[in-house]
Order: structure tokens, then sequence, then C-alpha cells
């Protein structure tokens, strides 16, 4: 049994790197074509090719499931195309304890992507944001026309809003804007500064330009009454200090696909968002979906199995790997609108992330295990409806 899984294991990981081999290079290749019109003087043609390089580990990780499935399909069609499924059949080897073979054998597969996910493509995110923003001088996500908004508690009890309209590859930030609120509502600091740096849960900022307002700025206002003091005051400084739960690494994580990021990377940032009364929800189901993503692996091959166990005189691979595009884009597609319909509804991320999962594997199963009782379900009914033989 152990010569016949490691036969077996062998024929789905050597079709199923062709496969994924094959993908990558498509839509590598896509993307460069797309990407051509922005290179340029400031963004050579090194460098696109540079974040292109930066970007497979991703495109690893996102492939890999359709991958898996076309590849097990592949392999599987072939061994039931050269009859080498019968041989396991007669072997003793049921359809469940096939199943069961291909589940062992994805103990790697998941192995290597949960290793995948956790560090290398964090790392390579990374450094693409970083490369994009030292040769584009943007990154690609998480920025409004404004820049980049942050909320968080002050000592005194107040609130403070970070406003960073730009960030460098350094981890330093420019145009800095920070708004005050000692009692929550009331602004009485509004600064600006050119430049500013982190450094041990400080945010140093150049250059600032602070607008002192008076707290009695609403009353003078409502009462159209004129103060001997002035209402606001404008004072420049080289240098302000301020404590901050803001870092470099939080700043990435603002830019970066919550998918992208790895685990203790997603509790930090779900911790900081949650201490400041921010919306966690798409990193908590960002979460959720990686947990689930060996399931998928998993319920990739179980699907595999049913469509590779049809009997097709003609055609039969091609019409099976056709097949297996299809479900493995709608599978890709139902994921996608749970994750924005769990948004939208507020469904619990755990049933955001394992409901397309959850679905798919029963009826994989349920497919199976009719294809496995088929003769059974045969027999039976030559034994108790007699009159049948002969049409049977």
């Amino acid at each position: 049994m152990r010569t016949a899984r490691r036969y077996l294991a062998r024929e789905i990981y050597r079709s199923t790197s062709v496969v994924v081999i094959a993908l990558i290079g498509l839509f590598t290749f896509f993307t460069l074509v797309d990407e051509l019109d922005t290179v340029g003087e400031k963004f050579p043609l090194t460098a696109l090719f540079y974040l292109q390089l930066l970007s497979l580990p991703t495109r690893l990780y996102d492939l890999l499931p359709i991958g898996l499935l076309i590849g097990a399909i592949l392999a599987l069609a072939g061994l039931a195309h050269r009859n080498e499924l019968v041989i396991y059949r007669v072997s003793g080897v049921s359809g469940m304890g096939l199943l069961k073979m291909l589940w062992t054998i994805c103990i790697p597969i998941i192995i290597g992507a949960m290793l995948l996910s956790e560090f290398l493509t964090p790392i390579a995110e990374i450094k693409s944001s970083e490369t994009n923003l030292l040769m584009r001088g943007r990154a690609e996500g998480g920025i409004m026309a404004t820049g980049y908004w942050f909320k968080e508690p002050t000592p005194n009890g107040g609130t403070r809003v970070i406003n960073v309209g730009k960030l460098l590859a350094s981890g330093n930030v420019s145009k800095l804007k920070l708004y005050e609120f000692p009692d929550g509502i009331t602004l009485t600091n509004m600064s600006q500064a050119d430049s500013g740096r982190f450094a041990n849960g400080k945010l140093i900022m150049q250059n600032v330009t602070e607008n002192l307002i008076s707290p009695d700025i609403k009353k003078a206002l409502a009462d159209a009454t004129v103060k001997d003091a002035p209402l606001a005051t404008i004072r420049h400084l080289p240098e302000r200090t301020v404590e901050t739960t803001l870092s470099p690494d939080r700043l990435v994580a603002r830019i970066l696909t919550p998918e992208r990021m790895s685990l203790l990377a997603l509790k930090d940032y779900i911790a900081y968002l949650s201490n400041n009364q921010l919306q966690s929800d798409r990193q908590v189901v960002a979460i959720w979906r990686k947990f689930a993503y060996p399931f998928t692996l998993i319920v990739m091959l179980t699907i595999a199995a049913p469509i590779s166990f049809m009997q097709t005189r003609r055609g039969g691979v091609g019409a099976k790997v056709f097949i297996g595009i299809l479900l493995g884009t709608a599978f890709f597609m139902i994921n996608q609108l749970a994750l924005n319909v769990g948004l939208l509804y507020k469904w619990s991320p755990a049933v955001t992330a394992l409901l397309p999962n959850t679905l798919a594997m029963t009826i994989a199963l349920t497919s199976v295990l009719m294809m496995e009782n088929r003769n059974a379900a045969a027999q039976r009914k030559i034994r108790f409806w007699p009159w049948g033989k002969s049409a049977i």
C-alpha cells in the first residue's frame, strides 16, 4: 500500500507542478504586458521585472488551489485511462480509501503552503511595497486621495487623528498632519510637519507648524464676541515628539492586503484596531481564511476525485480538465462572493471563510459516495427486482 501511495503521490506532484508553473508563467506574462506602459526613465524595465519576481510567492499562493485541482484531475484521469485505477480497486482500495490516500498526499503541500504564507509571501509583499514607494512614489493599496488615516488615544485620555500624506521606503513618513481632541470632541491642536520618523514608541516630526486653538473659540463664535486673547495661535517648531502606538510595521500593514500578512502581524494589527475602536472585521476574516486555506487544498483534491472517476470514452482527459477549470473558477468566484457578502451583512468570520469550502466538500463527498455505491445499488436492484435482470 505504501508503494501504491508513493506512486500516486509522484503522479499528482508532477502534474500539479507542471500546471502551477504554467499558470504562474501565463499570469506573469499578461501582467508584464499590462505594465509595460508604466516603464519609463524613473521606472526602468529591470524594476518591472524585479516587481514581478517579488510577486511570484503571492501568485503561487493564490494559484496553488486551482493548480492542485487541475493537476490532480490530470494525474487521476491518466491513471484511469491506463486502467491503473482498476488495479487499485482490484487490490482492495475502495473509493473512500483512495480519497484518504489523496488527503494524506496533500499534507506536504499544506505544510509548504503554510510556510509560504507565513514567511515568504509577507516578506515579498513588504519588499514589493517598498520598491513601489521608491520607484513610483506610491503603494498599491489602503490609500485615499488625502493619504493614510489613523486614530489613537492620547496619554491624557483624548483622541489623536494622524494623517500621513506619503509613506517612504525607509519606513519614515512625510506630509504629516495631527489633529488632537483632548476631550474626544473639541479640536485644540492641529500640527503639520514636512517629515517624521518612528523611534521607541514615539513619532518625531521635523519642521512643524502648530495651530493652537483656544477652548473658548466655540463660545466666542457662538456669542459673536471679540476676546482680548487670541483664539488661535500659530507657532513653528524645528521638531516635535509625541507618543504613539503607530510603528513602521503597522504602517505597512495598512497598505497590505490582509491575506498577505503573517498571522503574528495580523494579530498585532487587529489588536491595534480594536484598541482604537476601529473596524477589524476584514482582518479577522483574513485570519479565518488563512486557517481555512489547508481545508481548501483538501477540498480541491476531493473535487478532483469524482471527476477523475467518471468513465468517458472519447476525449476523456480533456473533458475532465475542462470541467476542473470550470469548477475551480466557480469556486474562486463563490469564495470571493462569500467574502464580500459576509462583510456586507456582518456574517460571522468563521461562516464567511468556511461556508464555500464546506459546501464544496459536501457536494464532492456526496458524489464520491454515490459513485462508490452505484454498483452495490445495481446489485440490490437485481436481487430484489428480478424482472429487471434482462434489462440490466
